[in-house]
């Protein structure tokens, strides 16, 4: 099988949910996922704790627990990002060649583009270098356009309602 890349943009809820939702349809089908999420660091996540369900579902974070600032990132951030794409490289680098289906995603990958934290070149050698099998999902808002151009699928999520404006806080298990 070919391996198609997809895109999930877009300001609106449902990103990280709707890649989620992809693995658990590959899982299913006997695929190995590798979620790679950028700018996350906290084991919080709702996804963190229901990995431990399924042995071939494999998230890793680089990032920290708190919030990254867009206009002053620290080199910690930085680096966390880099050790991030590293890692998906060297994945790519081990898939088996048993013919076994594998599923990639890099959960906020756009936004870490977008915070300086990462290189359009650097991103563009990765996906360069994808095997042709595996398949790609790249997640978070404002993907720029040449991510759209070398996407299979671009899906752009568009917030029109969200509780966050009427004071409503995110909760566990919904927004994380």
């Amino acid at each position: 099988m070919t391996g198609l890349i997809h895109v999930y943009t877009g300001n609106g809820k449902g990103k990280t949910t709707a890649a989620l939702g992809l693995c658990l349809r590959a899982l299913g089908r006997g695929y190995t996922v590798h979620f790679i999420q950028f700018m996350k660091g906290s084991p919080d996540y709702g996804e963190i704790k229901a990995a431990k369900a399924f042995k071939d579902l494999h998230i890793k974070q680089f990032g920290r627990a708190g919030f990254v600032d867009k206009a002053h990132p620290t080199e910690a951030d930085v680096r966390l990002a880099q050790e991030g794409l590293d890692h998906a490289g060297k994945v790519m680098e081990s898939l088996p060649a048993d013919g076994r289906e594998v599923l990639m995603v890099l959960d906020e990958l756009n936004v870490a583009l977008e915070f300086g934290l990462l290189s359009m070149d650097q991103v563009l050698a990765l996906i360069r270098h994808k095997p042709k099998e595996l398949e790609l999902v790249i997640t978070g808002r404002n993907a720029p356009p040449w991510i759209i151009e070398v996407a299979d699928y671009a899906t752009e999520m568009r917030e029109i309602m969200h509780p966050f404006t009427k004071g409503i806080k995110a909760r566990k298990g919904i927004e994380f």
